[in-house]
């Protein structure tokens, strides 16, 4: 018995000393690694978004193959068609997106970029109109727009910034090739899903002990459901908003209203920050286009709206699929966006989410064992 132990002894030990090697390579090496992962990462990236387009598409693929499901004619092809007939309604939608709102909005961006000189004319002016004891010193007013003054087309233009625009053109040539391996790879994933689910679950269930196969099953299936809902949901709402905000802002007869609607919208995606950020960007770009009158205005209205869109459109939306505090939603868009960006942003807090699912059931398992020791004391 006591061999047995000091050789299990050994053996811990052993595999402690190889696990701080790695760490310690790891680390010595960080560069190259991350390299080496940034490089798989858009190797893999086609493929990634391939998971992600069939996963948004999972539910209505699903719902559509139950009812060509009830025909006896569709039974047999029943998801093919399910997948078929998503696939055209989204192309549908992207088609009309593509040919009612994206013309008015491409249409803004070149307006507003032609008009970005008399912009910045009247910047001048109102910098100029600012007295010398407003809580906004002209120092630092002019000192910005003076940064703003002294870039250069010429430096723009250079060889080497021209090489990275033909670099960027190329990039976009790639990017239509992994959008169509995207749309294939994503049909395929649609069409086998039963199977590849299965498989997935026995090679879990072959890996990990019984209690711990259920708990990742368990996990799988609660985690699904926060992402899925928070996802859809959260999509819906800005769906909702830039409408109901690029009306509002049409009725005021703001210019760009389908560009500062659309915008809004999008920023909606991210929780608390993305509202702030599209009403001061709509509030500027309104107070160059229409005034400081109508940018006030402007400002009133959408903070209006984005209230009543957290208080009651969007729990209305969302329901319970984030049970957790708003400090942990800042937290996690904080981090998550400081992180990875704009997608962190979005995606943190789901992910925290399920951290946080986690957690309970870490802390209510280790309660039920206290509980039931102290019981079997008391006996």
């Amino acid at each position: 018995m006591r061999r047995e132990k000091n050789e299990m002894k050994k053996t811990h030990w052993f595999i402690l000393a190889v696990a701080l090697i790695v760490v310690y390579m790891v680390l010595k090496n960080l560069g190259g690694v991350s390299k080496w992962i940034s490089g798989l990462l858009s190797v893999l990236g086609p493929f990634l978004m391939a998971v992600l387009v069939a996963y948004l598409l999972y539910i209505p693929c699903r719902k559509v193959e139950k009812l060509f499901k009830k025909s006896k004619l569709f039974k047999k092809r029943a998801r093919v068609l399910s997948v078929l007939f998503i696939y055209i309604i989204a192309v549908l939608l992207i088609v009309l997106l593509i040919k009612t709102v994206i013309p008015t909005v491409t249409e803004s961006v070149i307006d507003l970029t032609k008009n970005i000189p008399s912009y910045y004319d009247m910047a001048i002016e109102y910098v100029e109109e600012i007295p010398e004891d407003s809580i906004i010193s002209r120092e630092t007013v002019e000192g910005i727009i003076g940064k703003i003054q002294n870039i250069k087309i010429e430096e723009i233009l250079t060889l080497d910034n021209i090489s990275m625009y033909i670099e960027k053109a190329v990039g976009l040539a790639s990017g239509v090739f992994n959008i169509v391996v995207t749309i294939i790879v994503s049909v395929y994933i649609l069409l086998e899903r039963t199977e590849i689910l299965t498989y997935l679950r026995r090679l879990t269930k072959a890996m990990f002990p019984q209690e711990t196969y259920r708990r990742i099953d368990r996990y799988f299936i609660k985690g699904n459901t926060i992402f899925f809902k928070y996802v859809s949901s959260q999509v819906l709402d800005a769906i909702i908003v830039g409408i109901i905000m690029t009306i509002a802002l049409t009725i005021m007869k703001v210019k760009y209203a389908v560009l500062l609607g659309t915008m809004i919208g999008l920023f909606n995606l991210i929780p608390f920050f993305g509202a702030i950020i599209a009403v001061a960007l709509a509030a500027l770009i309104t107070l160059f286009t229409g005034g400081i009158t109508q940018a006030l205005w402007v400002i009133a209205v959408l903070v209006i709206l984005q209230q009543i869109d957290a208080n009651i459109l969007n729990p209305k939306i969302v329901g319970d699929a984030l049970e957790i505090s708003k400090i942990l939603i800042i937290l996690s868009v904080t981090v998550a966006g400081a992180y990875f960006g704009i997608l962190g942003m979005f995606l943190g807090v789901p992910i925290v989410a399920v951290i946080k699912m986690m957690i309970d059931d870490y802390i209510e398992n280790n309660e039920e064992q206290t509980t039931k020791e102290l019981s079997w004391q008391i006996k």
